[in-house]
């Protein structure tokens, strides 16, 4: 906590807005907005129930197929499948760990000519990294195929000088409490589409018709954000420039510290393109040439109560997934052999880096 959120919560005790819509509410939305460049936004319960909603606006239904990344985390997938469709996995590119925009056209030729309906792109920006979004834009237009772009990990990142959520049709946030910025629980649906985000709203308060009295003519979901955690979140915003400096000053740290361990390569910006968040920074290590492996690494850190975790399991490799249509090149399955998240939180201070610093001389032979 950046230490102004609370006379935001102080504010809605003191107006008796207890309730999922408010002040906090509006002022979040419209900040958001304008931070990703943006027309509108939809405050919600979660990033999950952001790419629900997006969905469902499309008409994703039964039979229909959303392209998607493999390397994520399940919430990217799980809505695809709450709407019995089908998720399409593509595998990623060895820059940017995202989608590989090759791949990503060839999956949609090969998709098109067996005659399935493909309704949407669902690209990933992992770890705060942008995807290669001119290419991916240019496929989706190409295409004719609506792109949303999970950007639940890559609020602050940028590509081209454009906020990452505002390239696609939809843009999805998260507010979960390890992201960038925190609600506790929470997520936002992003558009230039007022309609979109009209919609959103309504669907994501259990659809209630305008009536006095309660009317609803299609199914609806509890999916608005209340307005004691958007007050949260409005003093989030207000840090939001402090925190992604911190991450990236986290992460010139670590390069600064390893860049002398043979093996060892850091998740990086291919060029002035890409700005990354950097939310977590995240180390491929090749363990004959480091002398140690990510898991060793992993459980070193662990042993003095210091978290890290592998890089994400593919979906295709995951066994609720496995039986979904994958096209794949290797990319992310290495990446999961080899890859570690390090701690990297806003909040880390010099006593912790200096902890971490010990483990990493340790197991490296610094």
């Amino acid at each position: 906590m950046s230490g102004g959120e609370k006379k935001y919560i102080d504010q809605a005790f003191q107006e008796n807005w207890i309730a999922p819509l408010g002040p906090n509410v509006d002022a979040f939305e419209e900040a958001l907005a304008a931070y990703c460049g943006v027309k509108h936004a939809a405050a919600l319960s979660s990033g999950t129930a952001a790419i629900h909603l997006a969905l469902i606006m499309l008409g994703v239904q039964g039979g229909d197929e959303v392209i998607t990344s493999t390397f994520t985390f399940s919430a990217t997938i799980n809505p695809i499948v709450y709407q019995g469709a089908v998720p399409v996995l593509v595998d990623s590119e060895p820059d940017t760990w995202n989608m590989d925009p090759d791949l990503l056209e060839r999956t949609i030729q090969e998709r098109l000519e067996l005659g399935k309906r493909v309704k949407a792109i669902l690209v990933v920006h992992l770890y705060g990294m942008p995807a290669r979004m001119d290419r991916i834009v240019d496929i989706a237009n190409k295409y004719n195929i609506t792109l949303i772009e999970d950007a639940a990990e890559a609020l602050g990142s940028s590509f081209d000088g454009k906020a990452l959520g505002s390239y696609g049709q939809m843009g999805v946030l998260s507010f979960n409490g390890n992201k960038i910025i925190t609600t506790s629980g929470g997520g936002a649906l992003i558009s230039n589409e007022k309609k979109w985000i009209t919609q959103a709203r309504f669907l994501a308060t259990q659809a209630r018709d305008k009536a006095v009295h309660y009317q609803h003519s299609q199914l609806g979901y509890n999916y608005r954000m209340s307005n004691i955690l958007a007050g949260i979140g409005r003093g989030q915003m207000e840090a939001l420039d402090t925190m992604v400096q911190k991450r990236r000053e986290i992460n010139r740290w670590y390069r600064g510290v390893l860049k002398e361990v043979p093996g060892l390569t850091f998740h990086t910006e291919p060029s002035e393109q890409y700005f990354s968040n950097f939310w977590l920074t995240c180390i491929i290590m090749d363990p004959h040439l480091c002398g140690t492996d990510r898991e060793k690494l992993r459980l070193a850190l662990d042993q003095e109560n210091i978290e890290s975790r592998p890089l994400w399991k593919p979906m295709h490799k995951q066994p609720v997934y496995s039986d979904y249509p994958a096209f794949v090149n290797g990319t992310s399955e290495e990446l999961f052999r080899t890859g570690l998240c390090l701690p990297s939180g806003s909040n880390l201070k010099e006593e912790d880096l200096a902890r971490i610093l010990e483990i990493l001389k340790q197991e490296f032979s610094l």
